[in-house]
């Protein structure tokens, strides 16, 4: 028996979780952009049924927007805001002993690097080394820095739309049937098979992930987000109270 996981999807509804049944996923991690915590739990147990497994998780925004970097972060106690320093969010998440992977290495402006992992390797539980915004350059760095660092691979859709869900997955060996087995199956280094399909509407769909990437990084978004203060995971929102003033970056 085996377990196909989806540890990275940023959107969740009928659509997504119907796809997802259909391409043989059993467990999708959900992880919205700018969205709290307990909102992803609660939304994570609406689509989980005996069919499919929604486990709750961050993509946390480290650093400010033109210098930021991306950290996954599963098995959260409490909620932590984007637009910390990198030190602070890391020191956050050992604090807590969360399960953190570093999505997406080296792409682009927006991720960990192989320093940044050396730094601290005793924190992170994996790296991704197959992710459909990446070009072929991408995928096969991150497969280097996966080596170079000796932490586990894994592989996601890393969905913003729904028709890339089941593009891609990390197989487990045994079954992973709660929240909990997925987060010890990720401390622990337990074995796993990166796949992902191929072929013409395989290449279609990582093409219009890639040129999802331009609204990403739109100048509204990163006003409405960033400049306001008043966005849900802005470090400084009051849902806060303060505690993470100190290592803010807004």
């Amino acid at each position: 028996m085996s377990t196909r996981v989806d540890p990275h999807v940023k959107i969740l509804d009928e659509q997504v979780a119907r796809r997802a049944k259909e391409r043989g996923i059993d467990v999708l991690v959900y992880a919205p952009h700018f969205t709290r915590l307990p909102e992803i739990r609660e939304r994570a147990a609406r689509f989980s049924d005996d069919d499919l497994l929604v486990v709750p998780a961050r993509e946390l925004f480290t650093g400010s927007w033109r210098n930021r970097k991306h950290v996954l972060a599963l098995d959260l106690d409490e909620p932590v805001p984007d637009f910390l320093t990198l030190e602070a969010t890391l020191s956050e998440l050992d604090r807590q002993d969360a399960v953190v992977l570093a999505p997406h290495p080296e792409f682009a402006s927006v991720s960990l690097d192989v320093v940044d992992l050396n730094r601290r390797p005793e924190l992170f539980d994996g790296v991704e080394v197959y992710n459909p915004k990446h070009l072929g350059k991408h995928n096969r760095r991150a497969r280097e820095v996966a080596r170079g660092t000796g932490l586990p691979a894994f592989g996601s859709s890393y969905a913003h739309l729904a028709p890339t869900v089941g593009e891609v997955w990390t197989e487990f060996e045994g079954s992973v049937d709660s929240a909990g087995e997925l987060h010890g199956a990720l401390r622990s280094g337990a074995p796993r098979r990166v796949f992902h399909r191929s072929g013409w509407t395989h290449e279609l769909r990582r093409r219009t992930e890639f040129a999802h990437l331009f609204w990403e990084n739109s100048v509204e978004k990163v006003d409405r987000l960033v400049l306001s203060g008043t966005e849900d995971t802005h470090p400084r929102h009051p849902a806060y109270g303060g505690r993470f003033d100190d290592g803010a970056v807004y």
